[in-house]
């Protein structure tokens, strides 16, 4: 999900759909239920230019959603809207739980680890992105230089995060930095023997 100029972005126009103006959208949100009270979304295009379009109707088909705008009338309109960014202002978003965060949100933000000397953190580098997969915890990935760290953002790690500040404070455990960091000459060598 991408934020820029007080927008989010909750889903990317892939395809046209049907022939009456209809569009297939791959969804960047975690509450597609939100779209049956959303009437209003604001197209993002290419060239940076943005619209207001009306929803009149939207349902789930195949992974996508399908989305039926006002005025968006036949599959020649519909084909202007392509690869469009499909955005709400950042005021809109969905209420979330309490100890949760916006994927937009947490990019961007310094991880400090406070595990090794908590009066004096280390700065692991900066998050460019979040991953999700089969384990119950995203995977934050962080980038320090030319290096990269694959961090589970779980509750047990997680000191404090400070989205204003664009700060995550974690107690991380000892050698996790170092289970994707890039072997060394010996580790090379030892390996190139077997």
């Amino acid at each position: 999900m991408n934020s820029e100029a007080g927008y989010i972005t909750i889903a990317r126009v892939a395809k046209t759909q049907g022939r009456h103006g209809e569009v297939a959208a791959d969804l960047y949100t975690d509450f597609p239920e939100k779209f049956a009270e959303r009437k209003r979304l604001f197209a993002l295009a290419d060239d940076g230019s943005r619209r207001e379009l009306q929803v009149e109707d939207h349902w789930p088909h195949k992974g996508w959603m399908v989305l039926k705008f006002a005025g968006i009338d036949s599959i020649d309109d519909a084909e202007k809207l392509l690869r469009s960014e499909l955005q709400i202002p950042i005021g809109e978003r969905a209420e979330l739980e309490k100890g949760a965060a916006f994927v937009s949100d947490l990019i961007g933000c310094v991880v400090w680890d406070f595990a090794a000397a908590p009066s004096d953190p280390t700065e692991v580098g900066a998050v460019k992105d979040v991953q999700f997969g089969a384990g119950e915890a995203p995977t934050l990935v962080v980038v320090a230089g030319t290096r990269e760290h694959l961090i589970p953002y779980a509750a047990q790690f997680l000191r404090k995060l400070d989205v204003a500040a664009k700060r995550i404070e974690m107690e991380l455990p000892e050698g996790l930095l170092e289970l994707d960091a890039p072997l060394s000459q010996d580790e090379k060598k030892q390996q190139e023997k077997h």
